[in-house]
């Protein structure tokens, strides 16, 4: 199955990829998940809907699709050779603007996420795990340089401190997150709740 949907995809061209999944990132922002449709992608991507449906399948799976092609790479590219290097030179790889503009869209889509199962799953399968395994591979060689113990218990919860830091500037502050907030909050709370080095 997974052989015969990559088959599908190669007939558009990267470009033309990169093309549709934008304008299904500018109709979120617009609309919303929930108004959303199929039909207004092809619309505005001057494409039919049986094509979409074809190469994607639905659109849980466009709109995760195109949220993580929107996305840097992964956590684990980044290797500084130091944890604290690696967390302020993953947050360098978005400028404020281009963090507005996420932190907006994850909202939105956060809480679509609550009502639709099948954009929960793709989520999770194609953004979070993927995420997760990379911060992951990020802690074990801070661990295997010796900057954090291997049983730290904070180790289970940087995910979760980082999700917390973009959500509660947005909810408690009414400001967007910043390189300038995510950095410090990283030196005043998650580098001391791993134990690791910190200026």
């Amino acid at each position: 199955m997974t052989e015969v949907a990559t088959a599908r995809r190669s007939r558009i061209t990267p470009e033309r990829e990169a093309e549709l999944y934008e304008a299904v990132l500018d109709l979120l922002r617009e609309v919303g998940y929930d108004a959303l449709t199929m039909d207004a992608v092809a619309t505005r991507t001057r494409s039919s809907k049986a094509t979409l449906y074809r190469q994607w399948g639905g659109k849980a799976d466009l709109v995760v699709k195109a949220l993580r092609h929107d996305k840097p790479g992964p956590a684990d590219e980044v290797d500084t050779g130091s944890l604290r290097g690696d967390l302020h030179s993953m947050v360098s790889r978005e400028d404020d603007c281009t963090m507005e503009r996420n932190s907006a869209l994850m909202r939105g889509v956060a809480m679509a996420i609550h009502n639709h199962q099948d954009l929960r799953e793709a989520f999770r399968e194609q953004l979070v795990e993927p995420e997760m395994a990379a911060f992951r591979r990020v802690l074990q060689r801070s661990v295997d340089r010796g900057e954090v113990r291997a049983d730290c218990p904070a180790l289970d919860f940087l995910v979760p401190m980082l999700v917390g830091a973009f959500a509660t500037r947005a909810l408690l502050d009414d400001q967007p997150p910043t390189q300038a907030y995510i950095k410090s909050y990283m030196d005043a709370v998650i580098l001391p709740a791993l134990g690791a080095p910190t200026p």
